[in-house]
């Protein structure tokens, strides 16, 4: 098996390009290709599930179409999506951190 080389990426760098181009405004956010999974570009948000929507719906993607994960016990809200863009897969990934209950205000006895 040969290894990968820059040009097997090209469907996700051209995916790339492409957002710069009609979606100049969106707000930036971390962006992940992989020889792995060359045919895929991830888009992930950090502490700003807005940027996720806002991509979402460029995107075009249904919310129904997002899964809502929790994970570091609890402390961590986690929206996935995934799609098709002009021949590449798209996964867009929100992260957002759980705020921990306040003591005291639970349930008056």
């Amino acid at each position: 098996m040969s290894a990968p080389t820059m040009s097997g990426l090209s469907a996700a760098v051209t995916v790339l390009a492409s957002f710069v181009a009609r979606f100049p405004d969106l707000p930036a956010v971390d962006v992940h290709v992989s020889t792995v999974f060359p045919d895929q570009v991830e888009l992930s948000a950090h502490n700003d599930l807005a940027a996720f929507e806002a991509w979402r719906e460029a995107l075009d993607i249904t919310p129904g179409a997002v899964v809502h994960k929790v994970q570091s016990r609890g402390t961590t809200r986690v929206l996935d999506a995934h799609a098709v863009f002009t021949g590449a897969r798209l996964r867009l990934v929100g992260y957002s951190v759980i705020p921990a209950p306040v003591a005291g205000l639970g349930v008056a006895s």
